[in-house]
């Protein structure tokens, strides 16, 4: 370890991830590896089928395109990386490429609490206001959101990350976990870091905390204009509509608030990296499946896919057998 270190000291970081449980390590690189793969089809499979069919040209699914585009980043930020590390003796990462993970991690990460937020607002309208939905949702008022969205969080990340890079670290280059995150990183500081952490939490509650604010706000005028409909047809398509974003914002932000909005000396050593593995792995797999299961729109564009690339696959062949 002292020569890796010494190595690393040069040229980047040391990943400790779980070196400490090399058995644990080959079983969770066939595990990310696995739910990587889902995470790619899934979200590629929402984008195109989302473009292709016209009846998917909404704002729903409008919203939907960029978390399943903002997931598919997300994840390959993180996981070529992890798996690397999982399946090999070195730990390293480069100074550069820790840096970019560092910024793009937390980038993403943000933009992904703030759109939940804008979607919630969506099915608010569509539920609460459906005559003037087209109109309020315009689509320069959702490309307006989308883009206002991905500023605040680039923001956001600019400002916590170059103030926890400022930090000293007196040499400090061991992340005690799987990929250069702020937490790990504020760690590896030498001085007293209360500032920094006191500006993180309060950061933390505008980019997590108000967004979700917004949603219960949101979800609470929803279930009250779907308790005062009188059509049961009504009631469970309202339902339906806002059933499988509710899903995904409980598991995020469930997972996301409990990392980041507790005082770290009472989490079990290896339980953040845990939970970063359940928020940033297994979420973005998970999302594909909870809009798709719930909605027949998605799933009837899904099979009208298929149907187009199976056909495409057989003129491919029939090509090919001509030619030879």
């Amino acid at each position: 370890m002292m020569d890796q270190s010494n190595h690393s000291s040069l040229h980047g970081f040391i990943l400790l991830g779980f070196s400490e449980h090399p058995k644990l390590e080959m079983a969770l690189s066939g595990v990310v590896t696995i739910f990587y793969l889902v995470t790619l089809l899934g979200n590629t499979a929402i984008i195109l089928a989302s473009l292709l069919d016209s009846h998917l040209h909404t704002p729903m699914y409008f919203f939907l395109r960029n978390l399943s585009f903002l997931d598919l980043c997300f994840t390959t930020s993180i996981i070529p990386q992890m798996l690397v590390n999982l399946w090999g003796p070195d730990k390293s990462i480069s100074h550069v490429g820790c840096l970019i993970q560092l910024y793009v991690y937390m980038w993403l990460g943000s933009i992904e609490c703030l759109l939940l937020a804008v979607m919630s607002y969506n099915r608010f309208t569509a539920v609460c206001k459906p005559l003037h939905y087209l109109v309020i949702m315009s689509p320069h008022l959702c490309l307006k959101m989308v883009i206002t969205v991905w500023t605040i969080s680039l923001v956001n990340s600019v400002v916590l990350c170059t103030l926890t890079l400022n930090l000293p670290r007196c040499g400090n280059n061991i992340l005690d976990h799987f990929l250069c995150e702020l937490p790990a990183m504020l760690k590896l500081a030498c001085i007293d870091t209360t500032a920094v952490e006191v500006s993180v939490f309060a950061l933390g509650i505008v980019i997590v905390l108000t967004p979700l604010m917004l949603i219960l706000i949101s979800y609470g005028y929803i279930a009250k204009a779907v308790l005062g409909m009188k059509s049961k047809s009504g009631q469970r398509k309202a339902v339906n509509t806002c059933g499988s974003h509710l899903t995904v914002v409980s598991i995020f932000y469930g997972a996301i608030i409990y990392m980041y909005l507790q005082p770290g000396n009472n989490a079990a050593k290896d339980q953040g990296k845990f939970l970063t593995v359940f928020y940033t792995i297994i979420t973005p797999s998970l999302n594909p499946l909870i809009y798709t299961l719930r909605n027949k729109d998605m799933k009837d564009a899904l099979r009208k896919l298929m149907r187009v690339e199976h056909k495409a696959t057989k003129v491919r062949r029939s090509w090919k057998s001509e030619r030879y």
